[in-house]
């Protein structure tokens, strides 16, 4: 009988949860020191950011009308919900290129080894994504301070705000797993992983008022579910660019932020890891 073998009858029966858990755990703690090890990663994932925050707020700021308002303050702090936003959720393509490269080199046949919870790997690496989007956002947050942007509200709005972010971001981390598990090498994850995210970013209400679209990309606007999130931050932060929009989602934000993002993590955390054992069979 062989030690894999051995291995897995020695695990204690019941308790998957638990077992799941420290699994990912695990796998998580690997993924972090991988970034801790290769910091080139985490910086340039903060150089995007920062670049559009710059770039929206002295480039655009004084051509932007919110609410009647041509201001340059106005407009940055209009923007930085949406920046925000966008931040947490091109780690997606990050996520996927990760997946992709370990299904690459063959470390899923090396967890296979292991009696260890299937999901486990997967879960393990969104959640190492997580942190690093934490790190980003703090940093970013700096940033913007800096540009000029403020809350008007209190610090458990502003916390409800960030939480939402992060929450957001993971669900869109499972889309990137999916996108990794689905294609052959990190460059096409990397690529599917952007492709798509472009025009859920800029249709939407992240950089521009919506009420200017025309009428039907106004509503595919308003229904997006990265606007709901945007929106929602903007609420809790007490910054400019309340939606007048009657769309659901637009008038209950925090709440359409919350089901959007918990949809997407059942939905494709179910397709990736089905796609995951498929792939692992």
């Amino acid at each position: 009988m062989s030690a894999v073998t051995d291995a897995v009858r020695v695990t204690p029966p019941g308790n998957r949860i638990g077992q799941s858990i420290r699994d990912s755990l695990v796998v998580a703690k690997r993924n972090l020191i991988r970034m801790v090890r290769i910091p080139e990663v985490v910086i340039f994932g903060l150089i995007q950011p920062i670049m559009f925050v710059v770039l929206f707020s002295y480039v655009f700021g004084g051509s932007m009308n919110i609410g009647g308002s041509t201001s340059p303050q106005v407009y940055r702090e209009f923007l930085m919900a949406g920046i925000f936003a966008q931040t947490v959720t091109f780690a997606t393509a990050g996520a996927g290129a990760g997946i992709a490269e370990d299904m690459h080199k063959g470390l899923v046949d090396r967890f296979r080894s292991l009696p260890m919870a299937r999901g486990a790997v997967l879960t393990g690496r969104t959640l190492a994504d997580l942190v690093q989007t934490a790190l980003t956002l703090m940093v970013l947050a700096v940033v913007a301070l800096l540009v000029g942007w403020r809350t008007h509200t209190s610090a458990g709005e502003v916390l409800g705000a960030f939480g939402l972010l992060l929450l957001t971001g993971y669900a869109f981390t499972w889309i990137g797993a999916v996108i990794g598990l689905s294609v052959r090498t990190p460059e096409a994850a990397t690529s599917g992983g952007l492709v798509w995210l472009f025009p859920v970013t800029f249709v939407s209400n992240a950089f521009v008022d919506p009420s200017n679209m025309t009428p039907w990309l106004r509503h595919i606007a308003d229904w997006n579910p990265f606007s709901a999130t945007v929106q929602a931050c903007r609420e809790l932060f007490g910054n400019p660019g309340v939606s007048t929009s009657s769309a659901w989602p637009m008038q209950h934000a925090v709440w359409a932020s919350l089901i959007y993002s918990v949809l997407i993590i059942v939905v494709f955390r179910t397709l990736a890891v089905r796609k995951y054992r498929s792939a692992a069979a």
